[in-house]
């Protein structure tokens, strides 16, 4: 899709192909849509990183809230967050693994009282793995704006994948 094609699309039109683009916050490109005509992808991005910098911590833990915790059965996910565990390999962890990562998912859940969120796509099951363990005994602060930070990694390839169809799946990824 290109860019005067998004400009052109009505309200309802446009929360329908871009209201998980942060997952389950619709209200997101709702906010973003009255900032058109966009120059471009980068023009959304930023739109959308303003946005979400603008909230207080509170908004910005409901958005990390708005996440599932990695490795949940895939009737619990959105279709975008099981294409994104599977890009990462989740998806085939021996129940041992599994069985780690939804423990420790489950630590850093109570310690923070959000859920543990990583670019998906642009990791591994080992380096999330490493990245959880590292993360669980972080400050609340630190790990609130690590997440947010993830949740823009997530964005920007959503958004890609919507306006750059053609390009492979985490090919942007390592561009970020």
């Amino acid at each position: 899709m290109d860019i005067s094609t998004v400009n052109a699309l009505t309200y309802e039109e446009f929360l329908d192909i871009f209201g998980n683009v942060v997952e389950k916050c619709p209200i997101i490109p709702a906010a973003i849509w009255s900032y058109r005509p966009f120059k471009g992808l980068t023009d959304i991005e930023a739109q959308i990183s303003d946005f979400i910098d603008s909230l207080p911590d509170s908004g910005k833990e409901g958005i990390l809230r708005c996440h599932p915790d990695l490795s949940l059965p895939a009737v619990s996910l959105t279709r975008d967050s099981v294409d994104e565990q599977r890009a990462a390999g989740l998806v085939r962890m021996d129940s041992g693994e599994r069985a780690l990562l939804l423990r420790l998912c489950a630590r850093y859940r109570q310690r923070f009282g959000f859920p543990f969120v990583i670019c998906a796509r642009a990791n591994s099951t080992e380096s999330i793995g490493r990245a959880l363990q590292e993360r669980v005994s972080g400050e609340r602060a630190q790990e609130r704006e690590r997440g947010i930070e993830e949740v823009k990694k997530i964005c920007s390839l959503r958004l890609r994948q919507i306006l750059q169809p053609s390009a492979e799946p985490g090919a942007s990824a390592n561009k970020l």
